[in-house]
């Protein structure tokens, strides 16, 4: 099962664990390739670059079959998921339903071709939940426990993220508050997320606070408002340009670690304060199985927000 990918880590991760649960489905190996260019230069696969690769398959090693399932992907497997959507439904970019034409059927994953390519934009965890909780090693497990399975074999950080995050975290008063703030391309209530870490502060005055965001006019603000604010220093764009799209980094792959080391500092914190409009936080929370009550949506009852979700997660 050959794992395409779109997006930012949090898309990108949380999406690939469908594809590596359907692969379970369908007994088939999951084999990530992220050689789309988000990260590192198009036709590199960033996945064994940036994660302790388990399967250890050189996804080149694909390119030129064409038994896969969809078809449309014979003779194309070295592409992207945009190519073939430019190529095939240039007109559909947009459309919350491409994912089904380029992806095995979800309803219906069994394919008698030894190749098959798995691709969503989004995670799709509910719409195979029947089918995942039917396997012995699932059987009785939550949704959350069953993805945090998937992504403790296929996710684990490189030695340079994993000492990383160690190091930042190590010396630091606990209990610790995590804060996402996305403030660029895609904006979260600022507003909002200072006032829930201000309450938060109230009941733990002590607390140090891991600040994960990509725009360094709001880091600058937010470490002016708290004090005992924890950030690592990276590349920060401005209220337009996000960080993973149309950015030339000077070291792409150091970068991208650095984001890595964002998510799982995230996930190693005791209080989480984001918004679910941001899959990077929402991966944040699931690594690091950060309870709800212990996590402070900005946007849980945003009713825009919480309906695109919905619909994102059942289409």
């Amino acid at each position: 099962m050959l794992v395409k990918a779109k997006g930012g880590f949090g898309n990108r991760i949380l999406s690939a664990v469908t594809g590596i649960l359907l692969a379970e489905v369908t007994g088939r190996t999951a084999v990530i390739d992220w050689r789309d260019g988000e990260y590192l230069d198009r036709g590199v696969n960033a996945y064994p670059l940036l994660f302790d690769d388990p399967v250890g398959i050189d996804v080149a090693e694909f390119d030129d079959r064409s038994d896969v399932k969809p078809a449309l992907w014979a003779g194309h497997l070295s592409e992207h998921p945009t190519d073939l959507i430019q190529r095939f439904f240039p007109n559909d970019h947009s459309n919350p339903f491409i994912y089904r034409k380029l992806s095995i059927d979800l309803a219906h994953p069994i394919a008698e071709t030894d190749l098959a390519v798995f691709w969503s934009y989004l995670p799709k965890m509910a719409r195979i939940r029947s089918q995942v909780s039917a396997l012995p090693a699932y059987r009785g497990l939550a949704a959350g426990d069953i993805s945090r399975d998937a992504l403790s074999r296929y996710f684990t950080p490189n030695s340079w993220v994993r000492s990383r995050v160690e190091e930042l975290l190590r010396d630091q008063d606990r209990p610790m508050i995590g804060v996402h703030i996305r403030y660029t391309d895609r904006k979260v209530s600022l507003a909002g997320i200072m006032t829930e870490v201000t309450r938060l502060r109230r009941r733990m005055p002590d607390a140090a606070i891991f600040l994960a965001t990509d725009n360094q006019r709001v880091q600058d603000e937010f470490r002016a408002r708290f004090d005992k604010v924890v950030v690592i220093e990276k590349s920060l764009g401005d209220d337009a340009n996000s960080l993973h799209e149309h950015v030339v980094h000077d070291d792409p792959l150091r970068e991208a670690e650095n984001a890595l080391v964002d998510m799982w500092a995230l996930a190693s914190c005791d209080w989480l304060v984001h918004s679910r409009h941001s899959t990077f936080s929402v991966a944040a929370a699931v690594i690091g199985a950060i309870p709800h009550s212990r996590q402070r949506d900005v946007d849980r009852h945003n009713p825009r927000v919480v309906l695109k979700r919905w619909f994102q997660t059942w289409a």
